[in-house]
């Protein structure tokens, strides 16, 4: 039944119209994306029309055929105006929405049709809003409000869609996306993410519009082809920044359609698009001249994507590869013999079973200013070719291996060695081959590396403390220590190496190491505690209070410390709370099973400068005792 709807300007002016009160519904929980006056509410009256001959009638702003609604509503150039329209009911949203900004008719002095009462011109568009729309707010609806809201306040210039699979049903469509095409003619962004009723024929209503297009992302687009990318490409020879994942009718033509219009791509990311091959990547990179970033993932390319993307890549400075299954030894050998890489200075491959010793040593002499190599899954990465690398690698500054199981500790220590005064962080995570041995290794034969601020060794559960005491002898710089999950360290090997440090350890992260006690503590705060500020020690059951004491007497700037699981008590906290010149922001004692409610007081000095406290799993610790916590340390987040 219809229902009659009271609608004020916000001037105390009433409008009367005849809706379905679920149309309303909708148009009200997307308001904010059109202009609405602050004062104006719209609202179901409590009157209702029960006549069964009125209640049949068509509503007769219905009845106007929506080609005068559009001569009528084309004539209103104020932004704030077509927001009030807009508003009015669904119809009236989509011929509006149907309206380019070309199509608007500007006020002229002296024509009473057009002019505009408050005398407001047509703002200049030079996209300065973000719009982004989830789940089931990603709607043809929502869309067409956008297009008619942001026309008037700067203009939209970068779109967001994120999809969801549950509401394909009521997704976006082409209809939306060409609403946004003609109201938002100054886009430079468009993601389109998980919207399968998308299709050629809405990207190429955004191509025909949006002439300022400078980045496309596409993901999970089963509708989109060749010919829409084509049209973009076509369209937009700004674009700088292209993003096609899981797309499975993107291919080679459309690939090759960005080579060929769009000279200012800068950035290209192509994962998991079965038809794209070398045909469509070699016309990209031979053509492309100013392309700088590169990310490879999941395709279905040879060794002659790599060897043009080495003899053509001059400009690459960053480049991914990730999963490439059907690319040998002999591309990787390629790209780098070629030489075209000079300007590479950060190179990541994962899972490609291609990585070997002798293309990992191609890499480095034909990438003399690579600064950046991260090597994850490549199993066929051995001692020899790390040593290799590392040899001619000259500008290396950061070195991540992980899952490399080949690699062995006289691998990692000769790498070291290789580095000398270059080398500034070194990461080595789940690296099963590293064995706690020093066969064959003397400190005489060894370079130091004076260079290394960074030492990062996660889930190695070989490497142990003769390991990490040579490590400590050949890195005396360090600044940030991270040794987590290693059950195999002892005291003696992390001794050995604070001791060895020269420098003042400002981050040291020592979480799972089981094996470490008091001991370890007592020395890093002794030796460094005029430099730490942050401390991690969860999950070291065998430290207690007396590292406690420790912290509060040499760590003047500690401001991040967690001791949870580990075997303190409320006397440790006292110990903290009574050190003056602690100033901890972040105290975490999760699974601290022995503190009680009587730390109460403690934690309430303590409080003075937290603003970040962690008693989960603190069973000792009551929930009255946490409420008054929490009301005392308003300014804290605490989390029970």
């Amino acid at each position: 039944m219809p229902a009659l709807v009271n609608y004020s300007n916000g001037d105390g002016e009433m409008y009367s119209l005849r809706s379905n009160p679920m149309e309303l519904a909708q148009l009200c929980s997307i308001a904010r994306d059109v202009y609405s006056p602050a004062c104006k509410r719209a609202r179901i009256s409590s009157s209702f029309a029960f006549n069964s001959e009125e209640s049949n009638r068509q509503p007769s702003i219905e009845v106007l055929p929506e080609e005068c609604l559009f001569e009528i509503l084309r004539r209103i150039p104020g932004g704030k105006e077509r927001g009030a329209c807009a508003s009015v009911s669904k119809k009236w949203l989509m011929v509006l929405s149907s309206i380019r900004r070309s199509e608007i008719c500007k006020p002229v002095s002296g024509c009473g049709d057009v002019e505009m009462a408050s005398g407001e011109s047509v703002e200049e568009l030079d996209g300065c809003l973000t719009r982004s729309l989830e789940g089931k707010k990603a709607t043809d609806l929502r869309l067409a409000a956008i297009a008619v809201g942001t026309s008037s306040r700067g203009g939209l210039g970068k779109l967001c869609i994120r999809g969801n699979s549950s509401s394909s049903g009521h997704g976006v469509t082409d209809l939306g996306l060409s609403a946004i095409a003609r109201g938002c003619p100054s886009l430079r962004t468009l993601s389109l993410w998980n919207v399968p009723r998308v299709s050629d024929k809405g990207l190429s209503a955004i191509a025909k519009e949006c002439h300022s297009i400078e980045k496309l992302d596409l993901c999970h687009c089963p509708s989109i082809t060749d010919e829409g990318l084509a049209a973009i490409a076509g369209s937009c020879p700004n674009l700088s920044s292209l993003s096609i994942e899981s797309c499975s009718r993107i291919g080679n033509a459309g690939v090759q359609a960005v080579a060929k219009f769009c000279p200012k791509l800068q950035s290209l990311s192509i994962k998991d698009c079965p038809l794209i091959g070398d045909q469509g990547l070699s016309a990209l990179f031979s053509s492309s001249t100013a392309i700088s970033k590169v990310k490879l993932q999941s395709l279905n390319i040879t060794d002659l994507s790599l060897a043009v993307v080495g003899y053509y890549g001059k400009s690459i400075t960053s480049l991914v590869l990730t999963g490439l299954q059907f690319v040998s030894e002999k591309g990787f050998w390629v790209m780098g013999s070629a030489k075209g890489l000079e300007k590479l200075a950060s190179l990541v491959i994962t899972s490609c079973r291609g990585t070997t010793d002798l293309g990992l040593e191609a890499i480095s002499k034909g990438c003399p200013n690579l600064k950046q190599i991260c090597l994850r899954k490549c199993s066929f990465v051995s001692d020899s070719g790390l040593v290799s690398f590392t040899r001619s690698a000259g500008c290396l500054e950061s070195l991540q291996l992980e899952e490399c199981n080949r690699v062995t500790e006289s691998g990692i220590i000769g790498a070291i060695s290789n580095c000398g005064a270059k080398l500034k962080s070194l990461s080595l995570v789940r690296c099963m081959g590293i064995k706690d041995t020093t066969a064959g290794l003397s400190l005489s034969s060894l370079s130091q590396c004076s260079s290394l601020r960074s030492l990062s060794i996660k889930n190695c559960p070989g490497f142990g403390s003769l390991g990490l005491a040579l490590v400590g002898n050949l890195c005396p710089r360090l600044q940030q220590l991270e040794l987590s999950g290693l059950h195999g360290v002892t005291d003696e090997g992390l001794l050995l190496l604070l001791r060895s440090c020269n420098a003042c350890l400002e981050k040291v992260n020592l979480s799972d190491c089981s094996s470490l006690s008091d001991e370890v503590v007592s020395t890093l705060a002794r030796l460094h505690g005029g430099s730490l500020e942050v401390l991690n020690l969860d999950g070291c059951r065998r430290v207690t209070d007396a590292s406690l004491a420790a912290i509060a007497e040499h760590c003047m700037f500690l401001s991040d410390l967690d001791v949870s699981r580990c075997a303190i008590t409320d006397a440790g906290i006292g110990y903290l709370s009574n050190a003056n010149q602690l100033n901890i922001q972040v105290l975490s004692l999760s699974g601290c099973c022995y503190l009680s409610s009587k730390v109460l007081t403690c934690l309430k000095r303590i409080g003075r400068t937290l603003v970040g406290l962690n008693l989960q799993h603190c069973n000792g610790i009551s929930s009255k005792t946490v409420e008054v916590l929490v009301e005392s340390l308003w300014r804290c987040d605490i989390l029970s």
